[in-house]
Order: structure tokens, then C-alpha cells, then sequence
């Protein structure tokens, strides 16, 4: 394995600690604007309790994967920057809106809105962003980018939800357990049009969808979504937290392998994309040592404040 791959694989992992954990974040503020019933305000403090500490730090991960790209693969920064300049912008101003919210939603209804609007906004972009790599031409606003864009807003509400189910307790818990059932069949339905709306608009992107490799994640990530509804059934709420996770990773590679080693399809591999071989070299021995402090202090942080409080 060269080092522009290893450094593919490392941007990879990151990405999908981001979507894990970040995507967590937005699938709560798309829980606290869908709040309802008789405990909605509880179901809301839920949510705020649950990202409060932690909610910052989630965007290292996204900073980092920024990082890795105009460091070691410029030429793929540029273009996607320029390609992909719009669903982008979208992104960081959700982001930015939903950061600003979250700090003065006590201070009025407006605010929680606007929270819950910022957090649908932020993934629903990146999903454009990521289709409209896929299929090409940076099409973002292409069916098959859009549908990208509903499956990933479906997704960060099924992870905040079953991650919701652990942290909560008693009735709280239960509204989140069927939300989280909710979610996931919508995710599930949402992950199956994407598929079929290439198929009609995009044959290429189909193919690669649909081959050897791909459709042995995609039967993986299938029996991972499955698995969360059967623990979500019985209760298994910290299984159920162990197989969406699966789910996401999976969902990732299939990304990943459709994308048949390219960057950007058709243009950018990690090879003729790569900066000087020094540069990758060191920025992975950076990396390395640099994990040696930041993934203690992560767990420490989540220790401290995401402990059991049922």
C-alpha cells in the first residue's frame, strides 16, 4: 500500500468518524424541532444535554479531513472546491446558523427553529455534495444527488435517535426508541431509491452501484439496519448503538468503493493527485503522533461527560 492510499484510508476514517458523531449532532437538532407529546420539552433538554459538552468537537473531524485534502491532495482540493463551491457554502452556513442557535435557543422559539432548520440544512448538502461527486460533472443538483441528500438527513436522525435511546431513560427513552425504529425504516426506504433513481438517470453510477464489491457492502449494510431494528425491538438499546454505527461505516465504503479509487470520478486519483511523496510521508508520521494526544483527550472528554446518568 503507497502512501497516498494510506493517507486515502486515514481521510476516510476521519470522514467517517464525522458522519458518526457529527451527523449524531444533526440528527439531534432534527429531533428537537420534531419534538412533540407531553414530554417535548424533556425530549428537547434530551438533546441539548446530550451534545452540550461534546457538540464542538465533533467538527475536528471534518477540519481535519479539509486539512488532509489541501495538504496532500491539492489539485482534488481545488477542483472540488471550485465544483462543488455551492452545496459547500450551503454546508458551512448551516453549520454556522445551527452553532449560533444552539448557544441562544433558550432565548426565544425562533432560535429552536432556526436550530432545527441549520441541522436539516448542513447534511442535506453534503449528501448533494457527495452524489454530485458520484455521478460526475459535480451534477449536485442531479436526482440522484438530491436523493443522496434525503438519505443523509434520514440518516443523522437515525443515529441521533438510537444514540438518544442510551442516554435517556424510562418514557424519555421510549419516545426515542420509536423514533429511532421510525427513522431507520425511512433511512432504509430512502437508502433503496437512491439505487433505483440511478438506474433511471444515471447508468454509470448504477454499474457502480451494482458491482461485485459494492453489492457485498450493500448486503452488509442491509443486514446492519436490520440488525438495529431487531435490538431497537428488544431493547438492546447499546447493541442497537454498536450496529447503526456498522451501518454507517458501511454505508461510507459503498461510497467509497463506487468510487473505484478515484477522488474525483474520471478525473483525480489519489496518485495523480497526490502532493510530493515528502509531503505525505511526513503529514502521515504528523498524524500519527498527533493521535497520540488528540484520541486520549477525546475519550477523556466523553468519559467525563457522557457517562450513564440513568
Amino acid at each position: 500500500m503507497n502512501d497516498a492510499t494510506l493517507v486515502v484510508l486515514v481521510g476516510l476514517a476521519a470522514l467517517t468518524l464525522y458522519a458518526l458523531f457529527g451527523g449524531a449532532d444533526f440528527g439531534g437538532g432534527v429531533w428537537d424541532v420534531l419534538a412533540s407529546g407531553q414530554r417535548r420539552e424533556a425530549q428537547r433538554e434530551a438533546v441539548a444535554h446530550a451534545m452540550g459538552p461534546v457538540w464542538e468537537t465533533n467538527h475536528v473531524w471534518l477540519i481535519f479531513v479539509i486539512v488532509l485534502l489541501f495538504t496532500c491532495f491539492p489539485p482534488a482540493f481545488a477542483a472540488l472546491s471550485v465544483g462543488l463551491y455551492v452545496p459547500l457554502t450551503f454546508v458551512l452556513v448551516g453549520i454556522i446558523l445551527r452553532g449560533a442557535a444552539f448557544a441562544f435557543r433558550s432565548q426565544g422559539e425562533a432560535w429552536g427553529r432556526v436550530f432545527g432548520v441549520a441541522s436539516v440544512i448542513a447534511p442535506f448538502f453534503f449528501g448533494c455534495a457527495a452524489g454530485g461527486l458520484a455521478v460526475g460533472a459535480f451534477a449536485w443538483t442531479s436526482p440522484f444527488a438530491l436523493a443522496v441528500g434525503v438519505l443523509a438527513v434520514a440518516l443523522c436522525a437515525q443515529i441521533a435517535a438510537v444514540f438518544l435511546t442510551v442516554e435517556t431513560g424510562g418514557a424519555l427513552r421510549e419516545d426515542f426508541r420509536f423514533r429511532a425504529l421510525a427513522a431507520t425504516l425511512v433511512a432504509g426506504a430512502a437508502a433503496a431509491a437512491v439505487p433505483a433513481i440511478a438506474a433511471r438517470t444515471v447508468p454509470s453510477t448504477f454499474a457502480a452501484l451494482t458491482s461485485h464489491a459494492t453489492l457485498i457492502d450493500i448486503a452488509l449494510t442491509v443486514g446492519m439496519g436490520a440488525l438495529v431494528l431487531a435490538t431497537l425491538a428488544f431493547r438492546r438499546f447499546t447493541l442497537a448503538r454498536v450496529f447503526v454505527a456498522l451501518e454507517t461505516i458501511g454505508l461510507l465504503l459503498g461510497w467509497y468503493i463506487a468510487q473505484a479509487g478515484y477522488l474525483i470520478p474520471g478525473a483525480a486519483t489519489p496518485e495523480n493527485a497526490a502532493a510530493p511523496a515528502a509531503t505525505l510521508h511526513v503529514f502521515l508520521w504528523i498524524v500519527a503522533i498527533g493521535a497520540v494526544v488528540l484520541v486520549p483527550s477525546l475519550v477523556l472528554l466523553f468519559g467525563l461527560f457522557k457517562a450513564d446518568r440513568t
